[in-house]
């Protein structure tokens, strides 16, 4: 079993739904990716951009203001850096500042030129199963075949196929039994033969599989819980907020794999 890599969530925004803006400005932003660090991450993702609720729309320089300073600031920290975008300007601000991948919440069909981008900079690319409906034959089957045309379409626009990544999208255009769904059979998107990233971090399924009252930073030793489940399926990477509990859960379980199986 691989160790499992771990994204840390650092949102630059006033109104993300699970840390309230925390680190909004550079400096608290650049402190806690220097947290991440120590607490094991693999890769931090940087985002300027609230997909919460209700959220705000802002401009793509807005959107590269924030995150550009942040992206120059924690370049040299030794792990890798993801643009949290689906505008292809603001992926290519942050890839010339320094990140080195890009996660896409629009798998690419939003603004198709970031996947040029992409091929240009060589850069690894998260394609995030997410569309303007959540009416589906089956749920899993529609998930994987319209991720299976994202990534075909990334690759005609010169993406390497060991550059793409596929995440289900959990909380993004599907139901709580919906999502459950997609959790019980992950190991058929993982069949499909990229690279699995799975973020469930804090997310309203959690809420309702603890209580349905929790608030957000109550969250994460719940969360774990599927880091785990989905280390079982076979995934590669996790998006999480608290980067100290998965770590350590992640790194525990793979060597206790090891020393039972041998």
């Amino acid at each position: 079993m691989k160790k499992l890599k771990i994204m840390g969530i650092l949102n630059i925004t006033p109104d993300s739904f699970s840390d309230g803006g925390k680190y909004h400005d550079a400096d608290s932003a650049v402190r806690r990716a220097h947290e991440m660090v120590d607490e094991g991450v693999d890769i931090i993702d940087v985002g300027g951009y609230s997909t919460r609720p209700g959220y705000t729309e802002i401009t793509e320089e807005e959107e590269i203001s924030r995150v550009k300073p942040v992206i120059e600031a924690i370049k040299d920290l030794g792990v890798e850096i993801s643009i949290d975008t689906f505008r292809s300007n603001v992926a290519r601000a942050a890839l010339e500042a320094g990140a080195t991948m890009i996660n896409d919440q629009w798998r690419g069909t939003y603004d198709e030129a970031i996947l040029d981008v992409a091929a240009e900079f060589d850069a690894p690319i998260f394609l995030m199963h997410n569309n303007h409906h959540a009416q589906y034959d089956d749920v899993v089957g529609d998930m994987i075949r319209e991720l299976e045309e994202s990534a075909e379409l990334a690759l005609s626009h010169g993406v390497k196929k060991e550059n793409i990544w596929l995440d289900p999208g959990i909380g993004f255009a599907k139901s709580r039994e919906e999502e459950l769904e997609v959790m019980r059979r992950l190991d058929e998107l993982v069949a499909v033969g990229y690279p699995v990233l799975l973020a469930t971090s804090r997310k309203r399924m959690i809420k309702e599989l603890i209580d349905g009252e929790s608030k957000a930073d109550e969250r994460d030793a719940a969360t774990a819980a599927t880091t785990i489940y989905g280390l079982e399926k076979g995934v590669g990477a996790v998006r999480v907020h608290n980067i100290a509990i998965n770590r350590q859960l992640a790194d525990t379980y793979v060597k206790l794999k090891e020393d039972i199986d041998g």
